[in-house]
């Protein structure tokens, strides 16, 4: 059972889909002509051009005010162009239920503003670059033709717009995310829900798979260690004893591309844990304005400046230094995984026991080497929404065969060698409750999710100023847009 969304009766994947103009015509009135007695008969034909050409602009009008937004007639339209664009049928999706969509956005984007939601401003311009780099491609990268077809003056002025439409976006997707952010769900709660699918409705779950992997990495020498460190310990003199800029530190010499897409601050929630522990745990101890000494993570090594304090956040910057491996390093990582593949082959030793002993990925090496699903959070893996680099590395396996060793090199250039087996396999089936009970239970919560979004939607638009004008008042909407 999907997430519903009121006011549509299809699914659509909005992620990379904006409403990409929305045109004011502004009429400018020029003052100040001579009139000349002898031309009078000629000014009358000047005048009754200017008023037929006025007539003939038709200036966008209001359609909806919902809180502090407003949707414009023109709105509908250019989200239509945009669904087709992306390959949508449009055919199917009725104006009003287009048009309720677009007022729910709206009341979300209402909402979150009066909630305090925050998104980030960084964020948002680089899903602006994503953005116009992709509709560029429509048009052979000519930014002037991007810019007729959507009547816009300046490059500026039409990535400001797509701005404000994806802040919105985002504004809307983080009340969403407010709302169901405390909705849980019981055992009982999962097979009451279960129990209540008709049998002959019950979902069909694809084949699925278990995939265990031994990982190698290449090390870092001790030399090449300290040299980082000492690196780093020197950035911090210059800032702590020469007042030196930490930022153009972070820009000049920090690894972590992250820094730079979330505009060189991470903000740090005690309460919402994110960045591995090692990180956080210093983060935390800092007072506002100090460095961290040089301290290691699974990424590299580090210094922090925290920032700014605020109540439960912490704003802080970080430089990111990653240690160099040597050739002989990674030759090293390779021959040694060659040597554990030769022993599990050969009997000598389970895939699951070399694991434990060899494996230098410490999320799965005391679990024999078994990969979690990260979206059910079990060991399965439905073969067709598995990740395709992983589906492309086992394809070709049989149950318990052990793969080649393959080498694999992340963005940050870190290089490892893994071999792979299929510990498992389950064919396409029916739901079976014991089986499947975490992609049930995670049915089971997205439809609590879906009352729970439906229950607050009904509340608010009671509470929020809402005005719907002219036909769109004839829609027949799935909620009380109205306040009948």
């Amino acid at each position: 059972m999907l997430l519903k969304i009121n006011n549509l009766k299809f699914t659509i994947n909005l992620k990379h889909i904006f409403i990409l103009s929305i045109t004011l015509l502004a009429v400018n009135v020029m003052a100040a002509q001579e009139i000349i007695e002898d031309e009078v008969k000629e000014t009358a034909k000047e005048t009754d051009t200017v008023k037929s050409n006025f007539k003939a602009l038709k200036v966008d009008g209001v359609a909806a005010v919902v809180g502090d937004y407003i949707v414009l007639e023109s709105d509908l339209d250019k989200e239509y162009k945009q669904l087709e664009a992306q390959g949508v049928d449009i055919k199917v999706i009725k104006p009003c239920e287009l048009f309720g969509k677009l007022l729910e956005n709206k009341l979300y984007a209402h909402h979150a503003v009066q909630d305090s939601v925050q998104v980030s401003d960084a964020e948002i311009r680089q899903q602006v670059d994503y953005t116009i780099q992709q509709f560029l491609q429509q048009t052979g990268g000519s930014m002037e033709k991007l810019l007729e077809i959507h009547k816009k003056e300046d490059e500026k002025s039409y990535r400001d717009e797509i701005f404000e439409i994806i802040k919105n976006n985002q504004l809307a997707a983080r009340m969403q995310a407010k709302i169901v952010e405390d909705v849980d769900i019981t055992p009982d709660e999962v097979r009451i829900f279960f129990n209540n699918i008709p049998k002959d409705e019950r979902p069909i779950f694809g084949t699925e798979l278990k995939v265990a992997q031994i990982v190698a990495e290449p090390k870092v020498s001790e030399d090449e260690k300290q040299k980082i460190i000492n690196q780093l310990k020197g950035f911090k003199a210059d800032v702590v004893e020469n007042g030196a800029s930490f930022r153009s530190k972070v820009v000049l010499y920090g690894q972590d591309p992250g820094m730079k897409e979330s505009g060189y601050i991470y903000t740090l929630d005690r309460k919402k844990p994110r960045m591995v522990k090692e990180f956080r745990d210093v983060a935390f101890s800092l007072q506002e304005g100090e460095v961290s000494d040089p301290f290691e993570t699974e990424f590299g090594f580090h210094i922090i400046k925290l920032e700014k304090i605020r109540g439960q956040q912490y704003d802080i910057s970080h430089i990111l230094l990653i240690p160099k491996v040597s050739n002989d390093a990674i030759k090293e990582a390779k021959e040694r995984l060659e040597k554990v593949r030769e022993k599990i082959v050969a009997g000598d030793i389970t895939f699951a026991d070399a694991a434990r002993e060899s494996s230098d990925e410490k999320e799965t090496k005391f679990d024999g080497g078994q990969l979690i699903n990260p979206q059910t959070q079990d060991y399965n893996f439905e073969l067709t929404r598995m990740d395709p680099e992983l589906y492309a590395q086992i394809q070709n396996l049989k149950d318990n065969e052990i793969s080649l060793v393959l080498r694999e090199e992340d963005r940050r250039g870190k290089i490892k060698f893994k071999i792979l087996t299929v510990t498992d396999r389950i064919d396409e089936h029916e739901a079976d409750y014991a089986r499947d009970y975490l992609k049930i239970k995670e049915q089971a919560l997205n439809e609590k999710r879906v009352i729970a979004i439906e229950k607050w939607q009904q509340e608010k638009i009671l509470d929020t100023y809402i005005k719907i004008s002219g036909k769109h008042r004839d829609c027949e909407f799935s909620s009380n847009w109205l306040k009948q």
